[in-house]
């Protein structure tokens, strides 16, 4: 049950980056907007999580800076 329930959050991640990356695309929100911010930071963790989880040490690497350039632009919007 723990596998299946790791396998949906890293799929709900990779989603959440689409959806993100879908919206900005067509400038249905803003690159630098709070949206498109935690919809990154949401999806960067959940894959970080799982790929974590599968020893793939290089996607967690990429996600975790996705997270800090995330939480950056996130800080400086408030």
């Amino acid at each position: 049950m723990a596998r299946i329930f790791n396998e949906i959050i890293g799929w709900c991640g990779t989603l959440a980056i689409l959806l993100a990356y879908f919206l900005v695309s067509f400038e249905v929100i803003k690159a630098a907007g709070l949206a498109y911010q935690l919809l990154n930071v949401f999806g960067a963790c959940a894959i970080a999580y799982i790929s974590f989880l599968k020893r793939v040490y290089q996607s967690v690497v990429l996600n975790l800076v996705w997270i800090m350039i995330a939480v950056v632009v996130i800080v400086k919007l408030f």
